[in-house]
């Protein structure tokens, strides 16, 4: 960093532009990088809902539980034309193939009498190695995409369509938790340092170099990824227009995606990391406070938060911790309820004034980030 010690006197452009820095204030002059805008971004955005049938042998059974799944999302491509820029898809491993081929669900309607819920998938790609996309395995499974690769697919084919859209960041939760022995579901197989190779390697099938902003594209010549963000390492909007970022949702498996790749040198996910950590350049904070999460931004960290949860919010159109989010400066703003998708209960949604795609991010704009610029909505210009 520029010390202003060095800066006696200055009279030319460049010395007002050198002092600014020593003081941590924006030019007009510079940049407006990715990290320092906010967008909208679904949650669990392949989520189609539970089946009729199914969704009332939960609601017999487990009335709370169904009502926090009580939700649904257009496909993904209507999603980014309506100004979408953040996704979320849950994966399971599946190497062999088959293993959520034949769920519970399905099953327990015809013990209970109930007609026969729509084949969900008619063309057995379940039955093919690769990751699949799905909520809860045997229980809540009904994706609009799958398996995996063809999601992405799908995320290509509208970014192509919107050569000039902002980046696009996909949230990767990786699912292996076992349900409880009474429910009878499959036990999913479990993300080891080759599980990841594997998710690392369908991403790259799918997305060229190119194409993606990879954590080996951050951090430069910097000796961690942390570092880099520190020092203002993001790539500017106009480097990062059209393409694709990936992050990782959860943290307890970021030591082993981190395996062999240290500083995620060689990895195509951001992980989800504590900061301080060599690997930490996005973090979440779904329940950090708004000065909790704007001190992370101010620092140079991607944040995401979310603005509801489990339909809660979305039925008494209770608005604290939507507001919160915004004023707080996190770059990802998580919701089951955009705009083009309002709450069926109460007046509840979550978009940006005059439903823009993105705004300068109120914490860390710099001088030169004008709303109007960022985005159009249906364009991707």
């Amino acid at each position: 960093m520029f010390s202003s010690r060095l800066i006696p006197f200055c009279a030319t452009v460049l010395c007002v532009a050198l002092q600014s820095m020593a003081s941590g204030q924006s030019t007009a002059n510079d940049p407006v990088r990715m990290n320092q805008i906010q967008v909208i971004g679904s949650h669990n955005s392949y989520h189609v809902g539970i089946a009729p049938s199914e969704a009332k042998l939960m609601q017999e059974k487990n009335p709370t539980h169904f009502a926090g799944l009580d939700y649904h999302h257009r496909p993904l491509d209507q999603q980014f034309s309506s100004g979408i820029r953040q996704i979320e898809l849950d994966v399971y491993a599946d190497s062999r193939g088959g293993l959520y081929a034949h769920p519970q669900g399905p099953k327990n309607v015809a013990a209970a009498g109930l007609p026969a819920d729509p084949e969900f998938d008619p063309q057995g790609l379940m039955n093919k190695p690769g990751f699949k996309v799905m909520h809860v395995q045997d229980f809540d499974y009904r994706s609009s995409c799958q398996p995996f690769t063809q999601c992405l697919e799908v995320v290509r084919a509208w970014s192509h369509a919107h050569p000039q859209h902002l980046p696009i960041y996909i949230l990767v939760e990786t699912k292996q938790s076992d349900m409880p022995a009474q429910y009878h579901a499959v036990s999913p197989e479990k993300f080891t340092s080759a599980t990841f190779d594997a998710l690392d390697a369908e991403i790259r099938s799918v997305f060229p170099p190119n194409e993606l902003i990879t954590p080996d594209d951050v951090r430069g010549n910097y000796k961690t990824l942390e570092e880099a963000v520190l020092h203002n390492g993001w790539p500017t909007l106009d480097q990062a227009r059209g393409k694709i970022v990936f992050l990782m949702d959860q943290r307890p498996v970021g030591p082993i995606y981190l395996e062999g790749h240290p500083s995620l040198r060689g990895r195509v996910i951001f992980t989800n990391a504590q900061p301080g950590q060599s690997d930490c350049a996005f973090t979440e904070e779904n329940d950090g406070t708004p000065a909790e999460i704007a001190a992370l931004v101010r620092k140079g960290y991607l944040v995401r938060t979310r603005t509801d949860s489990d339909t809660k919010e979305a039925r008494t159109n209770e608005t604290a911790k939507r507001d919160a989010a915004f004023a707080s400066g996190a770059q990802l703003l998580s919701t089951d309820y955009p705009a083009s998708e309002p709450s069926p209960w109460s007046a509840y949604s979550v978009s940006l004034p005059d439903g823009a795609v993105a705004r300068c991010n109120p914490v860390n704009k710099p001088a030169s980030c004008n709303d109007a610029a960022l985005e159009n909505p249906a364009s991707g210009k």
